[in-house]
């Protein structure tokens, strides 16, 4: 027992000073920030996590360390921080921030920029030339492409890419001299930048599976929901302060429309009753005097003209308009009859 002891201290009394204060550094980064996130950094050149630093200074600060200092200071921090210890896995580094967590993913997803791809790297999707210039001279570049099983060709004196074709499928190993190519051509497949892990607030731990949210469908179906929760409101009559005024409405509408159906003559509907019973009693007289003329008086006789002449004005432009030029007077004079006699009928019912 003792000696496991002294063992301890001897091993802890050799740990370096720089190492020390790299794992009370982090600790104390933990203590500081409601959240934190464990990322990987493996591949990213130096100068675009620089990059990253700065875009990101404002809302989250990122330390990069040994994974044994990191699993240190997480194990020394709280039995919660050591759960984080899992995530810890080739090169890793630590992001702090007072963002929430979905937050904090969307912002390191934004923060990823293209970077070429290197040879004997796996296609992460389908690596497509397309069809089009490339902007290079005749030379030996033609020969470069093509050997590299990009269909290339000189076209007004310089080289294209003569067809649209995938030169790396997804999960085939990318060679020396396709990953050339590619970076000659701009062609940048790769999306470089912090892929989050798993973050850790009040006690918790999200994975990116659950931070990774589609912000249009989220918004698109709260909109939706919005939208059936206040047409079921209003069609089962649940009044609040929405959908009040849409009710009243509705309300007023159907009394109007009852009132008119059952014919009761109050004051907001007499002017529509009269002008329904005007327009049945026209169309009765015109069913009667099509059979005996005689049968309708004079003034009845010549509210029914009136009535007649007003619908063959309102056809007259239209059959202007559908007549051909071609045609004579007499076509023209049939067609206006025909159109006047369909205006009545749909005047009168």
């Amino acid at each position: 027992m003792m000696e496991a002891i002294h063992e301890a201290i001897h091993h802890s009394e050799h740990i370096p000073q720089w190492k020390k204060k790299e794992i009370e550094d982090i600790k104390e980064l933990i203590n500081s920030y409601p959240l934190f996130g464990i990322v990987g950094v493996g591949g990213i050149p130096a100068k675009q996590l620089q990059s990253m630093r700065r875009v990101l200074k404002d809302l989250a600060v990122i330390k990069v360390s040994r994974n044994t200092l990191i699993k240190r200071a997480l194990e020394e921090s709280s039995p919660e921080h050591a759960e984080m210890v899992d995530f810890l896995e080739e090169q890793s580094a630590l992001v702090f921030t007072n963002e929430n967590p979905f937050k904090l993913y969307k912002l390191l997803e934004n923060s990823k920029t293209p970077s070429p791809i290197k040879a004997g790297a796996v296609a992460p999707q389908d690596i497509k030339v397309e069809k089009g210039p490339t902007g290079f001279p005749p030379g030996p570049i033609l020969g470069d492409l093509q050997s590299a099983g990009i269909p290339a060709a000189i076209d007004k004196g310089s080289v294209v890419i003569s067809q649209d074709k995938v030169v790396a499928a997804k999960g085939e190993v990318v060679s020396q001299k396709l990953a050339s190519m590619l970076a000659r051509l701009e062609i940048y497949p790769v999306e470089v930048g912090l892929d989050l892990r798993a973050v850790f607030e009040d006690g918790s731990i999200f994975g990116p599976d659950v931070l990774a949210i589609d912000e249009d469908k989220y918004f698109s179906d709260i909109s939706m929901a919005a939208q059936q929760a206040f047409n079921l409101a209003v069609n089962v009559a649940y009044p609040t302060s929405a959908t009040i005024s849409t009710l009243i409405s509705k309300a007023v509408s159907e009394a109007k429309n009852l009132g008119i159906n059952a014919a009761i003559t109050e004051p907001e509907i007499m002017d529509i009753l009269l002008s329904k019973a005007q327009s049945q009693m026209l169309s009765l007289a015109s069913a009667i005097a099509e059979k005996d003329a005689n049968a309708v008086d004079e003034e009845l006789s010549s509210a029914l003209g009136a009535a007649a002449q007003s619908a063959a004005e309102a056809v007259a432009p239209a059959a202007v308009e559908e007549a051909p030029e071609e045609e004579n007077e007499e076509e023209d004079e049939k067609e206006s009859e025909e159109e006047g006699m369909v205006g009545l009928g749909a005047l009168f019912g």
